[in-house]
């Protein structure tokens, strides 16, 4: 017998969709909202939890790439459903300089809205979006969980979204 509500296929919200407003934590007092950055692309990196060596990897890289990311205007965000306290040791111990946002409560609310929420396992696809000023999905990618995506997508898609607002 199969199990109707796992979902081994992501269907991440395609180009051109409006991306799901959200108000996640950033710390145990800040609410960090996808409104906060209208009128500049955002990162949505989901990642399914702190700690494990593909998400340490993963975050320590787009880390190194902050400053090529701020240069192309766009803000980063990760998101998973990790509680805050985890999110904030866990960028603390690794040197992470942009916010984890927690999709705890309820589990996996944001994931859902964005089509990439692990039910089997309770956690979020390793996903990535870029989201353009006016809020609307620019580029998706769902990447096997135990691999690294790597930032080629976020970076071409970043570079998209510049030449065609002509910055």
């Amino acid at each position: 017998m199969t199990n109707p509500v796992v979902d081994h296929t992501a269907t991440p919200l395609p180009r051109g969709t409006t991306a799901p407003e959200f108000e996640l934590p950033s710390t145990p007092d800040q609410k960090v909202s996808l409104a906060d950055f209208r009128g500049q692309p955002t990162i949505l990196v989901f990642y399914p939890e702190d700690w494990s060596p593909v998400c340490s990897d993963q975050l320590a890289l787009y880390q190194q790439l902050l400053p090529e990311f701020q240069r192309l205007n766009a803000e980063l965000l990760g998101i998973s459903v990790d509680g805050i306290w985890s999110h904030l040791a866990f960028a603390r111990d690794r040197n992470l300089h942009f916010p984890l946002l927690s999709d705890f409560e309820p589990k996996g609310e944001v994931a859902r809205a964005y089509g990439v929420y692990r039910g089997a396992d309770g956690t979020s696809e390793r996903a990535l979006y870029v989201i353009d000023g006016d809020g609307i999905v620019h580029w998706s990618y769902v990447s096997p969980v135990g691999m690294n995506p790597g930032a080629d997508g976020i970076l071409r898609a970043l570079e998209s979204l510049a030449a065609e607002s002509g910055s």
